[in-house]
């Protein structure tokens, strides 16, 4: 604006000196051709006049663009003030998301369980299921003692003569096996329900896995899908075995992973280290053209090994054994002259290091779960561990405890409605992991004899909870709170946790069917357990009640 005006000043000043009138010449006339001077002088003041206009309307832009630009301005100013606030809204909204995430997860891991008491056990149970009849303290104990308790004693019976004769096979068998290039067997261990003392329904069947090492001078290498292999998400909990030469370098010598060159040769491995051949591989039931222990393989191995051990005794026994089932090659059975049976899993597994956790070959196929990814991919089984977490706590409840009564009667109550309804995603296994995680949430005293249905209660509704978020975590994968005298690897209880229930995630129809089934075994549970239980008279009971589901 300063600038404008001075040009002004200046052409007007330059103006008044160039005018012929205010110096005329030093003669003081007035020229003859005045007329044409004045011609001039107004073509002059004109053309000043236009330059005038010219500066003005300059003058005009220069202060509209100065105006649009401190305008401009005012609005950079208010966008950043709001964009602070909206940055503060945003800082504020993750902050109380990740509340609430954490609040979630400590929920999840039994925190919900501190904050009613026995009063709202059945709070969290959906409105759909009010008014569903409950079995009452005394139909309860009337139906265990009926249908269950004279059940423990067949199950001995039973574990003894299946283990005795396990024993005399699986010695048989490693007489017919060549010891410098079969497997080696070592003994039988019993897991499962039938070890537990908690299965109910028949016919009994005993779980029997046998640990098997390679010959000398093979050894197993394994990797699991928490130890940085690369797994899919489908394949959590899975793992893969790899047979090398107990002198190979297991810190991973670089001469099988750089091309030394035709004149050079690694001074840690001769030749005859080198390489074996793929038949070589496959006599150690490895998959095709791999150094990969192939389970199918193993499972043929063991049921021609089985058979030549049978035949080997077969003369000492006064009853037939043969497999059972098709899709489970561990299934074998014995059947009596009489017409009677039994019914017992063998399954070959490999050792994860030096632990109580095993590669398991095969899994008999239950519910409507998915078969393995791959024969290559060996599933881990904490079987054991479960077993030893459950002798470990038992022994801190009271006397004649109701965890293992709880477990039976809902393992009762979904073999029943499964017949009814056939199969569904729900398992035993999913049952019993429901009864851990309750035995580490739960105090000591809260198992006594006297609350089996309180704790019946605790179990159905963590596991209504658990099928609406369709997540069922592993009782010893991520569990950092696993007792320190099992001496479980550390390796397992720092990995992620292993969601059990996500197959329902990815199989909608499979996730319909068992909320399905389970709605219903509610709503038949009273009858269910009346069906087998004896006259009570009202006056000793509180009978079947209403419970607000």
């Amino acid at each position: 604006m300063p600038v404008g005006i001075f040009r002004v000043c200046l052409v007007v000043i330059t103006a008044i000196v160039n005018h012929p009138l205010l110096f005329p010449k030093e003669n003081g006339t007035v020229p003859e051709n005045a007329e044409e001077i004045i011609k001039k002088m107004k073509e002059r003041e004109e053309t000043l006049r236009l330059a005038q206009l010219r500066l003005e309307q300059e003058i005009a832009e220069q202060e509209a663009t100065q105006k649009a630009l401190e305008k401009a301005a005012e609005v950079v100013e208010e966008s950043k003030e709001e964009k602070v606030q909206w940055d503060m809204w945003t800082a504020l909204s993750m902050v109380i998301f990740l509340l609430i995430e954490l609040w979630r997860q400590d929920f999840q891991e039994g925190n919900w369980q501190d904050t009613g008491g026995e009063e709202d056990d059945m709070a969290v149970l959906g409105k759909a299921f009010k008014g569903v009849a409950f079995p009452g303290k005394a139909v309860l104990a009337s139906f265990y003692e009926k249908r269950i308790l004279g059940t423990t004693g067949d199950m001995a019976r039973m574990r003894e003569m299946v283990e005795g004769f396990a024993d005399d096979l699986l010695e048989a068998l490693r007489s017919v096996c060549n010891r410098d290039a079969d497997m080696e067997v070592e003994d039988c261990i019993g897991v499962g329900s039938m070890y537990e003392n908690w299965r109910v329904r028949k016919p009994f069947v005993c779980d029997l896995i046998v640990p098997f090492a390679p010959p000398e001078p093979y050894c197993f290498r394994s990797q699991t899908w928490c130890s940085g292999g690369s797994f899919p998400p489908d394949e959590q909990g899975y793992g893969t075995i790899k047979v090398c030469r107990a002198d190979e370098d297991v810190t991973g010598c670089i001469c099988d992973k750089t091309k030394l060159g035709e004149d050079m040769l690694c001074l840690l491995h001769s030749q005859a280290n080198t390489t074996r051949p793929s038949s070589e591989m496959e006599d150690l039931l490895c998959f095709k053209n791999t150094q990969y222990l192939d389970a199918d393989q193993v499972m043929k191995w063991f049921q021609i090994a089985v058979t030549k051990a049978w035949n080997r005794i077969s003369h000492k026994y006064e009853f037939d054994l043969s497999f059972s089932l098709l899709d489970s090659p561990g299934a074998l059975k014995i059947k009596f002259r009489s017409g009677k049976s039994i019914a017992f899993n063998l399954t070959p597994v490999v050792q994860y290091e030096n632990s109580d956790v095993y590669f398991i070959s095969h899994f008999p196929r239950r519910g409507l779960t998915a078969d393995l990814p791959s024969s290559t991919r060996w599933f881990l089984t904490f079987a054991v561990y479960e077993r030893r977490f459950i002798q470990l706590v038992s022994k801190t409840l009271p006397a004649n405890a109701c965890h293992v009564s709880c477990l039976q009667i809902l393992s009762f109550l979904h073999g029943k409605q499964c017949s009814l309804t056939g199969p569904s995603g729900l398992t035993n296994y999913h049952l019993k992991t429901v009864m851990l995680h309750l035995l580490q949430a739960r105090p000591s005293q809260d198992w006594a004899p006297e609350k089996l249905e309180a704790r019946l209660q605790d179990m159905l509704k963590f596991l209504e909870k658990c099928l609406h978020e369709k997540k069922l975590n592993h009782f010893f994968i991520g569990n950092g709170k696993v007792p320190a005298e099992l001496g479980f690897p550390i390796i397992f209880q720092r990995a992620e946790p292993l969601n059990l229930f996500r197959p329902f995630v990815l199989n909608r129809d499979v996730y319909r069917k068992t909320v399905d089934a389970f709605h219903e075994m509610l709503r038949n549970m009273s009858a269910l357990i009346s069906e087998y239980t004896v006259h009570i008279p009202l006056a000793h009971t509180n009978g079947i009640h209403k419970e607000s589901f």
